[in-house]
């Protein structure tokens, strides 16, 4: 697992979900991980090698996939030859439909969607084709209307034909247990205050602990250390910017409480496999957020 890459996407807890297209000459993000879900279609990249937990395969001119969430996934140029490949991903929050909401009757096929999604899911010729049209006016709309959108392509998508299950295994890493008040509490102070100097001691005090005991918690109940945690809301806020602004890379290492930019520069690459200005390249299409 050290070669997948944690990536680190520009939603915030304030959006749905966002829509990314663009053209391309090839594929060069390494195989990856994020907590969001995603629907990725390809189109003209025949010969692509596609990587989805543990299923390998080779994909024609179209390619349509749900990926779950923390599942490794990437699409690598292999043998294709395209220099125009177009590519549309949409990614939203694992949490963004409710556990109990998803179990209501009418939304049984998305719920049943969403679960199969931890090993990937591959659709069939019949609906790339059908579902490439609706993709491309998403990233035309925006508000309310795109919500009902995305909440009716996934449904319609639950109850397309011939759909294949892609991962033997789910491959997936995902055992954070969030289910805590103090930790909500600390991941609200960090969200709020991500471009100030926030400091263990800080957190500790809004959660009322001390310090050597929150650091051993929030590392029990999350996975990570503190700093970690505080890094990746850090790396999220400036993956946003670099794709929402033109401030430089050290404006926005600065605005998101970075104070040292080769320190950001090198965790960036660390968590993104790519530096910030490839980042900010690698994006350089149309990107909604809902």
């Amino acid at each position: 697992m050290s070669s997948i890459y944690r990536e680190i996407t520009p939603l915030t807890q304030n959006d749905c979900f966002t829509i990314f297209s663009r053209v391309k000459q090839g594929f060069d993000f390494p195989l990856h991980n994020h907590e969001e879900f995603e629907l990725n279609f390809i189109s003209n990249a025949a010969g692509t090698k596609r990587i989805v937990g543990d299923h390998v395969e080779v994909i024609d001119d179209l390619d349509l996939v749900l990926v779950g969430s923390n599942l490794p996934h990437g699409w690598f140029t292999h043998e294709c030859r395209s220099d125009k490949i177009y590519e549309i991903t949409l990614q939203f929050h694992r949490d963004l439909f409710d556990e109990k909401f998803l179990r209501r009757n009418q939304l049984n096929f998305i719920r049943s969607l969403l679960e199969r999604a931890s090993k990937g899911i591959s659709f069939s010729r019949e609906t790339k084709e059908a579902f490439q049209p609706r993709l491309e006016q998403l990233t035309q709309k925006s508000g309310f209307d795109s919500v009902l959108e995305l909440i009716s392509i996934l449904h319609d998508l639950s109850t397309s034909r011939n759909m294949r299950t892609l991962s033997n295994s789910t491959f997936t890493t995902d055992q954070i247990n969030y289910h805590s008040r103090r930790i909500e509490k600390a991941f609200e102070y960090m969200q709020t205050y991500y471009n100030k100097d926030v400091s263990l001691a800080d957190v500790s005090k809004v959660v009322s602990m001390p310090e050597v005991s929150f650091s051993r918690f929030i590392k029990k109940c999350t996975g990570k250390t503190f700093i970690d945690s505080l890094n990746e809301i850090r790396l999220g806020h400036a993956s946003r910017m670099l794709i929402d602004t033109t401030d430089t890379i050290s404006e926005v290492s600065y605005k998101c409480g970075f104070n040292n930019l080769s320190y950001f520069n090198r965790i960036f690459k660390k968590k993104n496999g790519c530096t910030p200005s490839e980042f900010r390249q690698n994006y350089s299409g149309v990107r909604v957020f809902i």
